[in-house]
């Protein structure tokens, strides 16, 4: 079985200061970047058509249009084009996805379609403002029933504050971290993407607990135990990194745009998660364990 080889960090090179530095400047950094969005738009992160409401066109050309020619077609505004990778097989050579926003009339883009020349309407769906909203305070309860579960679980498993409260910052900042990029990349936030921030508290979890339980819990000495943690815990997080590159990049090339955000999502927070579990966390840690904390 493949491995990847993890090299032997020497932490007592570093103070806890150093270690400490470049995340929390991320973080920092992130929740800034998060922050001004919300200020200007009065939203976090942009959202989808399935938290605001819209209407999704699918139309197919024999002919490669650009957005520019596409956006012409029709009087409303357009709020995003995304071109489909076609198979030998479709009837048309170019498959295009077309989005307006909820106040759009949803007959008037059906007929600009059925009356324009060389573009044929494939189909099209809808969702209603309300039934947005409704999506919007579903996920918004779920990450959060997810994020305090996972606090809980980390302060009923280790009892004490330090470690736990590293395992809880540790996973916020793996969220908030995608969360900004996504913001700077124009990556709309979708129900799909709710998901991949669910398995990153997961994952966060995961290799925090590693980390915590190898150090806390077992024989050896602190850098002996940290070494011995990373060993597992870098391998099982570098495999997941590099199966979400390839599917980000095997869905951007077959044009299916949900996928390709949710790889690249993982992608960024997974390798967040490598920042904050064996930087941010290990400092904590140390911090607990070597300089009389109360315990």
């Amino acid at each position: 079985m493949f491995e990847f080889e993890v090299p032997e960090v020497d932490y007592t090179r570093y103070s806890n200061r150093q270690l400490v530095a470049v995340p929390l400047a991320v973080l920092v950094l992130s929740l800034a970047v998060v922050g001004g969005w919300w200020v200007v738009t009065g939203a976090p992160v942009d959202r989808g058509i399935d938290f605001t409401g819209g209407t999704e066109l699918t139309i197919g050309s024999n002919s490669t249009l650009t957005n520019d020619e596409i956006a012409g077609t029709f009087e409303e505004p357009v709020v995003s084009i995304q071109g489909i990778t076609t198979t030998s097989d479709s009837t048309y050579e170019n498959q295009y996805v077309v989005t307006f926003d909820n106040s759009t009339d949803v007959s008037s883009v059906r007929s600009a379609v059925q009356s324009a020349d060389g573009i044929t309407l494939l189909g099209s769906g809808t969702t209603s403002p309300l039934f947005g909203a409704q999506n919007q305070r579903l996920a918004v309860i779920g990450v959060g029933v997810a994020f305090v579960g996972m606090s809980l679980l980390a302060f009923a498993f280790f009892r004490t504050f330090v470690p736990s409260i590293a395992i809880v910052i540790s996973a916020f900042s793996d969220i908030m971290i995608p969360l900004a990029i996504m913001n700077l990349l124009g990556i709309q936030l979708s129900l799909g993407i709710v998901a991949a921030f669910l398995m990153l508290i997961g994952y966060s979890v995961d290799s925090d607990i590693l980390l915590n339980n190898h150090v806390l819990r077992r024989s050896g000495g602190f850098y002996e135990s940290t070494y011995r943690a990373m060993r597992t815990g870098v391998t099982m997080t570098l495999t997941s990194i590099a199966a979400m590159a390839v599917m980000a990049i095997s869905a951007t090339f077959f044009g299916i745009g949900l996928m390709a955000d949710i790889g690249l999502i993982l992608v960024l927070g997974l390798t967040a998660d490598l920042m904050n579990t064996y930087m941010l966390n290990v400092t904590l840690l140390r911090w607990y364990k070597y300089e009389g904390v109360n315990r």
